[in-house]
């Protein structure tokens, strides 16, 4: 009986020809699978492209609920955002891939798992490392690093080499961008993109929504709700969470919300540029914060502040399943408990514009922020608190001025 691989399987061109590719070098027995992450369209006629190319067997796993619920959620409440601009939406999506994979190589007696990520990108690491860190003993197959023996350096090679091995399949030849797709955002890499001089091509370009020029001339108001950190209604209607980013998915795309042109560094040592496609996510980013804004207390929003850039530098980097992961989950969790209200904002060319915010656990004091004197505040009291905050500076300053004098003699 020969072995089994579990091929991590898209459908694309890479994955496809990969599938004939591991029956020839490796004398495996393919199983693919492929993770359903809120793809869309994208899985329709697998199994038969599957099947077609050489593979004993196909599975669709949709794990969307899991993904938003477990990965996005966790992210979304720490606020975890890659270099100020890029909300995670490959990143969070990979390690839940991985954890299924393993799932299936376990089901299967599977003794390896195979991915069609280059060797020059950030998903190499994101797998493996789930891999490694939930079932050391697979062997991971990665053909893009294995040069010696995957030679083929183009699409038209991967074509050719689905023909010579009786696949007629189709695919085409010509350029486009090199994008990935999931409920929570697309990405787009390529073409003009690889020159950081040039503008991105929008009208060519994008998939989830419109630029904001091409935005309705009027604003849309948009009120949700969230119970402990977690986002429960939108305009009235309550949804699940993979519904609801569903539902700002169109929202935010009608109104050219969520578009990042970034230059980012890889964790293989590279700058990179891609756009990121974020409506949904971007627009439930801005209404958690704006509810914390109000329930939150100062020390506890700095520090969470620098664990949300932790964790997005913890997840861009591959290493959800470990210690440090957790443990900053732990503290975000604890942050949440009462951030409970209702936000309210308007969606007009681009931008999320505050227009209310309500908790029945808000900080803010009326009385204490306007400019008349409330019951709690005495302004003479801060005359000491400035002669106490302020000690250190003056120390210093009577000191060097001291020495100064001093020098000058």
């Amino acid at each position: 009986m020969k072995e089994k691989v579990v091929l991590a399987y898209s459908g694309g061109l890479d994955t496809t020809a990969i599938i004939p590719w591991l029956k020839e070098n490796f004398d495996y027995e393919v199983v693919c699978c492929c993770i359903d992450c809120g793809q869309g369209n994208e899985l329709d006629g697998l199994e038969e492209r599957a099947k077609l190319s050489g593979a004993s067997k196909l599975y669709i796993e949709n794990i969307i609920d899991e993904f938003c619920e477990d990965f996005i959620l966790p992210c979304v409440q720490a606020g975890a955002v890659y270099e100020n601009k890029y909300l995670l939406g490959t990143s969070m999506a990979r390690p839940g891939i991985a954890k299924k994979l393993v799932e299936i190589a376990r089901k299967e007696n599977a003794v390896a798992i195979c991915h069609g990520a280059t060797g020059k990108g950030n998903d190499q690491i994101r797998f493996e490392l789930g891999i490694k860190a939930l079932a050391p003993d697979l062997k991971v197959i990665a053909p893009w690093r294995m040069t010696d023996v995957w030679t083929m350096q183009s699409r038209e090679d991967e074509i050719d080499f689905c023909k010579a091995h009786g696949i007629d399949l189709p695919f085409a030849a010509d350029s486009s961008y090199s994008r990935d797709r999931n409920l929570w955002h697309i990405s787009h890499e390529g073409l003009e993109l690889e020159n950081p001089a040039n503008e991105p091509n929008y009208d060519h370009m994008l998939v989830l929504g419109v630029s904001p020029e091409k935005a309705p001339d009027e604003g849309e108001y948009v009120t949700m709700t969230f119970e402990a950190g977690v986002p429960k209604t939108v305009n009235g209607k309550a949804m699940k969470v993979s519904e609801i980013i569903t539902e700002l998915n169109k929202l935010g795309g009608k109104h050219g919300i969520g578009i990042v042109d970034i230059v980012e560094n890889r964790v293989v040592g590279m700058k990179s540029r891609g756009v990121y496609e974020t409506p949904g996510g971007t627009i439930l980013m801005e209404a958690h914060q704006q509810l914390e804004e109000l329930v939150q207390d100062r020390a506890t929003m700095e520090v969470k502040k620098d664990m949300g850039n932790k964790l997005a530098q913890v997840v861009y980097e591959g290493k959800w399943f470990t210690p440090l992961c957790e443990a900053i989950q732990a503290f975000v969790t604890s942050t949440q408990k009462y951030v409970t209200g209702e936000v309210k904002f308007k969606l007009y060319k681009g931008n999320i514009i505050k227009a209310g915010t309500t908790s029945p656990y808000s900080l803010y004091s009326e009385s204490l922020a306007s400019f008349t004197t409330g019951e709690l505040y005495d302004h003479h009291d801060a005359e000491g608190f400035i002669t106490l905050f302020g000690l250190p500076l003056k120390v210093r300053a009577m000191k060097m001025a001291e020495l100064e004098k001093n020098n000058t003699k």
